[in-house]
C-alpha cells in the first residue's frame, strides 16, 4: 500500500499536468476561433476559382498550358500536411496512416513533399525519397508559404519530374470532426474538365484563352495550397483543443480517484493507531 506522501506527490503531478492541458486547451480554441474564420473567408474564393478554371478548361483545349498536361502517372509527387506538435489526439495519425496507404498502393513511383514535422520525421526515417520538405510553417502561417509550396509543385511537373500531385491533408468539418482528404492537384482532374451541357455555350476570350490559362493556372495551384494548408490549421487546432479538453476531464477524475485513495488510507491508518492505543491501555 503507498504511503500517504507518495500519494500526496502524485495526486500535485497529475494536477501540474491538469493545469498545462488546460491551458493547452485555451490556446487552441482561441487560434481556432482565428483558423475558422481564415478559412471560412477562404473557401468561398477557393471554390469559385476552380469553378471558373473547370468552365474555362471545358470549353478550350487543355493543352494550351503545361500544367494541363496528362500523361501517364509514372512518378507521383504526394504533398503530405501534418502538424509540427503532437498532444493533437488522432490528428497526425490519421494523415500518416492514409498517406502510406496511399504511397505504397501498386502502380507508379511515389515521391514526397513533406509539410509539418510529424510528417517529415515520419516519412524521412523510412527511406522514401522527399523532394521538399518545409517545417515550423503554422506559427506564422502567410501565403508565402503555400506559394513556395505550389510553385514547387507546379516546377516539377511542368520539366516532366512528375505526371502528377496530389494532397493529403485534414479537411476543418467541425470541432469535432476533422476529415482526411486525398486530392489531386495537378493535373487538373479529369472529371472537372469534361465538357457539360453548359459547356456548349462558348465565350469570347481577352485576350485569349491561352493568356487567361498562364495568368489563372498559377494562381489556382497556389489557392488550392493555401486553402489545403488553412484547412489543416484549423483542423490542427480543432483536434488538440478537443483532446485536451479530455485530458483535463481525465485529470479531474483521476484526482477525484487518488484523494478518495488517499482518504481512505488515512483513515486507516488512523483506525491502526487507535486500536494500538485502547490495545495498549487494555494491557496496562
Amino acid at each position: 500500500m503507498p504511503s500517504l506522501i507518495d500519494l500526496r506527490r502524485r495526486i500535485r503531478a497529475v494536477k501540474s499536468t491538469q493545469q498545462i492541458t488546460k491551458a493547452m486547451k485555451m490556446i487552441a480554441a482561441s487560434r481556432l476561433r482565428k483558423s475558422q474564420e481564415r478559412i471560412l473567408n477562404a473557401r468561398p474564393y477557393a471554390h469559385e476559382s476552380l469553378r471558373v478554371i473547370r468552365d474555362l478548361a471545358a470549353r478550350t483545349d487543355i493543352t494550351l498550358h503545361p500544367l494541363l498536361a496528362r500523361r501517364d502517372e509514372q512518378t507521383t509527387l504526394v504533398v503530405v500536411i501534418t502538424a509540427d506538435k503532437g498532444l493533437a489526439g488522432s490528428f497526425n495519425t490519421n494523415i500518416i496512416k492514409a498517406a502510406g496507404t496511399f504511397i505504397l498502393a501498386p502502380g507508379g513511383t511515389r515521391v514526397l513533399a513533406l509539410v509539418g514535422r510529424k510528417g517529415r520525421d515520419f516519412f524521412a526515417r523510412r527511406g522514401f525519397e522527399v523532394r521538399f520538405q518545409r517545417i515550423n510553417l503554422f506559427q506564422r502561417l502567410s501565403f508565402d508559404d503555400a506559394r513556395a509550396i505550389a510553385d514547387f509543385c507546379a516546377e516539377q511537373f511542368v520539366a516532366a519530374k512528375v505526371d502528377a500531385v496530389y494532397l493529403v491533408y485534414n479537411e476543418f468539418k467541425s470541432v469535432l470532426q476533422q476529415r482526411v482528404v486525398t486530392e489531386q492537384l495537378l493535373p487538373l482532374a479529369a472529371e472537372e474538365v469534361e465538357a457539360d451541357p453548359a459547356a456548349k455555350v462558348d465565350y469570347i476570350y481577352e485576350p485569349n484563352a491561352a493568356v487567361l490559362f498562364e495568368h489563372l493556372l498559377p494562381s489556382y495551384v497556389r489557392i488550392r495550397v493555401w486553402h489545403a494548408l488553412l484547412e489543416s490549421a484549423a483542423a490542427e487546432n480543432a483536434a488538440r483543443m478537443t483532446a485536451m479538453d479530455s485530458a483535463t476531464k481525465n485529470a479531474t477524475e483521476m484526482i477525484d480517484a487518488l484523494t478518495l485513495y488517499m482518504n481512505k488510507v488515512r483513515q486507516a491508518g488512523i483506525t491502526r493507531e487507535i486500536i494500538e492505543v485502547v490495545s495498549g491501555a487494555q494491557a496496562l
